[in-house]
């Protein structure tokens, strides 16, 4: 699967899921930080409760919960500009 200019768009996808993560990590360490407490700074949202499907035989679980804060963002960016210059 390639995307404009012959890039691979599973690489794209791989630099935004590392910059999601790379960001909420550094997010979570800047909170005790007070210069740099701005960048935990997001909002969650999602299920509160996860929605649970008993079949008898089978029991499914569904939960989604996404935190966005600034850091995330900022990794986000960082890893498309990565990405375009490789």
């Amino acid at each position: 699967m390639k995307g404009a200019g012959g890039k691979n768009s599973w690489a794209l996808f791989l630099f935004i899921l590392t910059g999601i993560v790379l960001g909420g990590f550094i997010g979570m360490l800047a909170e005790g930080v007070p210069a740099l407490s701005w960048l935990a700074y997001g909002q969650s949202f999602g299920l509160q409760e996860p929605v649970v499907l008993n079949f008898g035989i089978l029991v499914l679980t569904f939960g989604l919960s996404i935190k966005i804060t600034i850091a995330s963002i900022v990794g986000v960016i960082l890893a498309v500009i990565i990405y375009r210059f490789l």
